[in-house]
């Protein structure tokens, strides 16, 4: 490895801010926490945009390595051993200076710090505790702070680690333990497991009021903790995926899983060839069927089978599972439950409570829907306002599809070519326009677009 040290502290943060852009788990923040007199800054559960990641995720956080160094020859990663590649490393009192310097400029609202591993995962994980000791203890900052924990390392410094974060993420790196055997040398999925399961029982722990060995006063990691599945480099099925996904939330407790397409950055014969297209709507699909598990009551086992294991790209998985299942329509809205609700084509969480909300005190109509905030061009063909369609049309799955499909054959091509977005640099001075996608992204989010919600 060609490890040069002597780089500006620019320097460095050019190489590892571009080493960590393939780390996707920068959303919002999750936790509340006010300012307050003799800190520096605060943090927002709802977080707030800055910047834009390559592959389109809106962040708000300085998102580096600390190091690109790493002891690992995993295939499918950019900062691998054995990439002939420029490596360079921060220390604690530059990832301090960094973090306090963007916040004070209204950059960021706080820090995500991922690593390679130098040397050991142990050392490795020392150093952060360090970098976030002295941010919290020294310089009292009190902004947000997203952090990894590397399998293998110590269980003192991650429990040491967690009273310093607000979250903490574990990253499975790829959905099952033969893709991992298969691409990731050195790595197993017990020792990934590992910490995830040592966090949630701090987690749990701290609910319970067992006393931890942090400091008093302390939470132990408050936003919870989420992971990273990459999607693309290993033969996985969406259904093998998500039911991977519906478990980690159930036995772990995470906050969430992020999909990951993957990237084709190495010239390998175990991988698709450099150059290849990544998977970005297939990744969006995986999202928006996420959204489904954790707010809309789905379970994977309804939205996929093992006869039917891949989503439709062209179309979003409510849409699909609605099509598949026509004869649950139409749902007339005066009557139907919250949860069958939810199940509509363009009905969201939001619309959906004030629809239940609403009928209380008088009956709905086509326009009052439309008011409430309810995606009438989606949501029409499956609902009826006192027994009526709002349009005279034909109960037919590929009828429908059709006309879903030409509704959304622009936003899936943006999808499939990323162009979207554009990625901000930490020093760009850009304003944004308005929201692109539209009233559809605000009130149906999903996990690409789900920041925009309201």
């Amino acid at each position: 490895m060609n490890i040069v040290n002597k780089l500006s502290l620019e320097e460095k943060l050019v190489v590892l801010s571009d080493a960590a852009k393939y780390d996707a788990a920068c959303t919002s923040s999750g936790v509340d926490r006010k300012g307050k007199l003799g800190a520096l800054g605060n943090a927002a559960a709802c977080g707030i945009c800055h910047s834009f990641s390559a592959d389109g995720r809106c962040i708000s956080l300085l998102k580096i390595l600390y190091t690109n160094e790493c002891i690992y020859d995993c295939r499918y990663c950019v900062n691998r051993r054995s990439n002939d590649t420029l490596r360079t490393s921060f220390t604690p009192e530059e990832v301090c200076r960094l973090t306090i310097e963007f916040y004070r400029r209204n950059y960021i609202e706080g820090l995500f710090l991922s690593s390679g591993i130098r040397k050991n995962p142990t050392h490795t994980m020392e150093e952060i505790y360090q970098a976030l000791y002295l941010l919290r203890e020294v310089h009292h900052f009190n902004g947000y702070i997203h952090v990894k924990a590397i399998p293998g390392a110590d269980s003192e410094v991650i429990e040491k680690v967690g009273f310093l974060a607000d979250r903490m993420s574990t990253n499975l790196e790829l959905p099952t333990a033969a893709g991992l055997e298969e691409l990731a040398p050195g790595k197993n999925r017990k020792v990934i497991l590992a910490p995830m399961r040592q966090i949630q029982q701090g987690i749990d722990d701290e609910k319970s009021n067992i006393p931890r060995i942090g400091k008093a006063g302390a939470s132990f990691v408050p936003a919870g903790q989420s992971t990273q599945m990459i999607v693309g480099a290993t033969p996985e099925s969406d259904y093998q995926i998500l039911t991977v996904a519906q478990a980690l939330y159930h036995q772990y407790d995470l906050k969430r899983v992020f999909y990951s397409a993957y990237v084709a950055v190495n010239d390998d014969s175990k991988l698709p060839a450099v150059g290849t297209k990544p998977p970005l709507l297939r990744e969006h699909r995986l999202y928006q069927a996420d959204w489904l598990l954790r707010y809309y009551g789905f379970k994977a086992q309804e939205l996929l089978t093992e006869e039917r294991p891949n989503f439709n790209v062209y179309l979003d998985p409510k849409c699909e599972w609605a099509l598949r299942h026509l004869e649950y329509f139409p749902v007339e809205v005066n009557r139907a439950s919250y949860e069958m609700l939810l199940r509509v084509p363009g009905i969201g969480v939001k619309s959906a409570r004030r629809i239940v909300m609403a009928r209380r005190s008088s009956r709905l109509d086509f326009s009052n829907l439309k008011r409430i905030g309810v995606v009438l061009k989606r949501a029409h063909y499956f609902i009826t306002c006192g027994g009526k369609l709002m349009y005279q049309t034909k109960l037919d799955e590929d009828y429908i599809t059709r006309r879903i499909l030409e509704l959304d054959r622009r936003k899936n091509w943006e999808l499939e070519y990323d162009i979207t977005f554009r990625q901000l640099s930490l020093f760009d001075d850009m304003h944004m326009g308005a929201d692109s996608a539209g009233t559809d992204c605000r009130e149906e989010t999903d996990g690409r677009f789900d920041y925009l919600s309201v």
